[in-house]
């Protein structure tokens, strides 16, 4: 086909918002401080629930699944952001771009099943209490966490693959900050009609069925909880799934709303804020959500600081 490069280019242009140079500072510094938020909040959830024996159980478990998930989600693509941000070259290289594709696909699929396998923790929790040592036994967690992982990561392989082989042509510049699929397919010459299709079944069944699975057991959830006949307990019950319904919320509802609704004449600067929101700002409002209102991370915290300081004396 005349025009099209098949080979693999050394390096991409990845444009963000050079258009608005004025944003890039500001940018640049609410990134910044996000990635830092974003790594000690998660170091911290995952040091507090192994060190402490007490928050050895299954929810602690597949927390600390989720900030390993984040802290990684976060670091393909914030330090290279935030290069680009101060930098007159926007570059990154192939290697690199394919590498971010990869980990991007994979981390954002895995975080999709893994929240919907917290889900039915707390179903179990809340609905079967006196069963619930039994049923989420340690050899079950560990199959249910590395089934998200795996899951995640052959999602990525299959979807990556569909996607780098398409051949390109003319200026490699991606038009946003990091290299995902739908601004990869833009930069191809032939037609991307059926990577689309693929992109939106894969949306389809990482995103909606794992939502419904997980509306599905918090329809069971407050059944059960509306039958509690203290307030305490109910006050409890809902306090331990308050702060996951967050998190679902906020990552399920920018994901869903860049990779399945139509196109329009602004999605290009919505895709790219939306993006940035459930890549950034929601690993960093992660730690913040599930620590905020729990009284048992807080006194693990303090735990750990008072046996520091006894150490240190």
């Amino acid at each position: 086909m005349k025009g099209v490069n098949a080979s693999a280019p050394w390096e991409f242009t990845l444009l963000g918002f050079s258009d608005r140079p004025r944003l890039e500072l500001p940018l640049f510094v609410v990134f910044f401080i996000s990635y830092v938020a974003t790594i000690f909040g998660n170091l911290t959830i995952i040091l507090v629930s192994r060190l402490d024996p007490k928050l050895h159980t299954p929810m602690y478990f597949f927390l600390t699944n989720l900030s390993l998930l984040d802290l990684c989600y976060t670091t393909s693509t914030v330090p290279q952001m935030l290069v680009n941000l101060r930098s007159t070259r926007k570059v990154i290289s192939y290697g690199g771009c394919v590498a971010q594709l990869f980990m991007f696909l994979a981390l954002g699929a895995t975080e999709c099943v893994l929240l919907a396998v917290m889900s039915f923790d707390r179903f179990v929790a809340i609905c079967w209490p006196l069963h619930y040592s039994v049923v989420m036994h340690q050899r079950l967690c560990l199959q249910l966490a590395a089934a998200s992982w795996i899951t995640g990561f052959s999602n990525s392989v299959w979807l990556s693959a569909l996607t780098l082989q398409l051949p390109l042509c003319g200026r490699k510049e991606v038009d946003h900050f990091l290299c995902e699929v739908p601004a990869l397919l833009k930069l191809s010459c032939v037609d991307t009609t059926a990577n689309e299709a693929e992109l939106f079944f894969v949306s389809v069944l990482f995103h909606l069925i794992p939502l419904t699975l997980i509306l599905v057991s918090y329809a069971f959830i407050a059944r059960a909880v509306l039958r509690i006949q203290s307030a305490e307990g109910r006050r409890k019950a809902f306090g331990t799934c308050g702060s996951h319904l967050i998190v679902v919320s906020l990552f399920y509802g920018t994901a869903i709303s860049v990779y399945l609704q139509p196109p329009s004449p602004n999605s290009k600067d919505r895709g790219k804020m939306v993006s940035l929101f459930y890549g950034i700002i929601a690993p960093m409002l992660n730690p913040l959500i599930y620590t905020l209102k729990n009284k048992e991370v807080k006194e693990a915290f303090k735990r750990l600081v008072a046996r520091a300081a006894l150490i240190k004396k």
